[in-house]
């Protein structure tokens, strides 16, 4: 709330670099001239942003550099808001799966669930002279088996042929490397293990960038455990 207004603030990066767009979700319009944005970063950096009417919404004029992760403190009028934004990777639940862990766990209810159909269809075939619930136990086990193994098996094999296992992260590195005019040649993206990434990205400059250039602006990629980076500067 500013003034007895809502405002929104929000870092805008759809196929664009990002910069700063801010509305009034209620109340009267904002003025350009009486908004600015100044980012505290937890080292201590500073950045003042002013800001662009762009017809219903206003726009900061400079990009905002990696990492998305500050305090901003939104000035209108005479009022100061603070605004805390955090990087966030939302990655499938997949990703922080642990498949040697879910296979022992599935072993040991395969065994466990097998064994309670056997008994019981022993039971009942002595109790009622049902003997045909033997064979009927062995079929319906092995039906439940066959559904945990496949699952198992579906999600495991993604892994063993190094297929992208985040759709969402190949987008967010590839507007990471291409925000400030590169362009990125090749993107694989593998999973190394639980919560563990792997990537080798290839980048096609005219600047005089080296790898660690882009291995900085990919830091903020907490899950990227292991990262090759290969650059080919364009005349």
């Amino acid at each position: 709330m500013a003034g007895g207004r809502s405002v929104v603030l929000e870092v805008f990066e759809d196929g664009v670099p990002p910069r700063f767009r801010m509305r009034a979700a209620s109340g009267p319009a904002l003025a350009a001239t009486a908004v600015s944005v100044e980012t505290v970063r937890p080292d201590g950096a500073r950045q003042v942003f002013t800001m662009a009417e762009r017809g219903g919404y206003l726009e900061s004029a400079e990009e905002i550099p990696e990492p998305h992760a500050f305090t901003a403190h939104v000035r209108i009028g005479g009022e100061v808001h603070p605004v805390v934004f955090e990087e966030h990777e939302h990655g499938p639940d997949t990703l922080s799966r642990d498949y040697n862990m879910q296979a022992a766990v599935v072993h040991v209810l395969a065994d466990a669930v097998v064994s309670v159909l056997v008994i019981a269809g022993l039971v009942l075939a002595l109790l009622f002279g049902w003997l045909w619930m033997d064979p009927l136990a062995g079929i319906v086990g092995a039906c439940v088996i066959a559904s945990w193994a496949y699952g198992l098996i579906r999600n495991t094999s993604a892994i063993l042929l190094d297929m992208n296992p985040d759709r969402d992260m190949e987008g967010r590195l590839r507007q990471a490397i291409e925000s400030q005019g590169d362009r990125l040649a090749d993107l694989h993206l593998w999973r190394l293990g639980p919560g563990h990434l792997g990537a080798i990205v290839s980048v096609v400059t005219t600047q005089p960038r080296d790898p660690e250039y882009y291995r900085a602006r990919l830091a903020r990629f907490r899950s990227l455990s292991h990262l090759t980076v290969e650059v080919k500067v364009s005349p």
